[in-house]
């Protein structure tokens, strides 16, 4: 089958595209899955060589129990290392986790055990 020319570009147009939006993203970009049975209000990233957890990076929004929440970092980023915090919606309590290598972590698991009455997460 032969293809029209202008219909080859379109082809090699698209392709490339789709090659430069996935070289867009940064390899720190991670998804977050809350497993806990509770709400989280917020959830803050800061590289661990940071003092200050900067801002909310859910917004508005709440991460409810079960759902999951893609989190991206701007390209030119560097740094692997980061801080996890969440804070639950029902009593302010936070969880967190330190020196992360999101270079090498693509899902975060996050699930709390009632018994022990602690916080976990699962890095995959």
């Amino acid at each position: 089958m032969k293809f029209p020319v202008f219909a080859a570009i379109a082809f090699a147009a698209a392709l490339s595209s789709s090659s430069a939006v996935m070289a867009q993203e940064a390899k720190q970009d991670f998804e977050l899955v809350n497993k806990t049975g509770y709400d989280i209000s917020h959830v803050f990233v800061s590289p661990t060589k940071s003092d200050d957890w900067e801002e909310d990076v859910l917004g508005k929004d709440v991460l409810s129990d079960g759902d999951e929440w893609d989190i991206r970092f701007a390209r030119k980023e560097k740094t692997c290392k980061w801080d996890l915090k969440v804070v639950y919606a029902d009593d302010d309590s936070a969880a967190y986790w330190k020196n992360i290598d999101l270079c090498k972590v693509g899902k975060i698991t996050i699930r709390y055990n009632r018994k022990s009455d602690t916080t976990s997460a699962e890095f995959e």
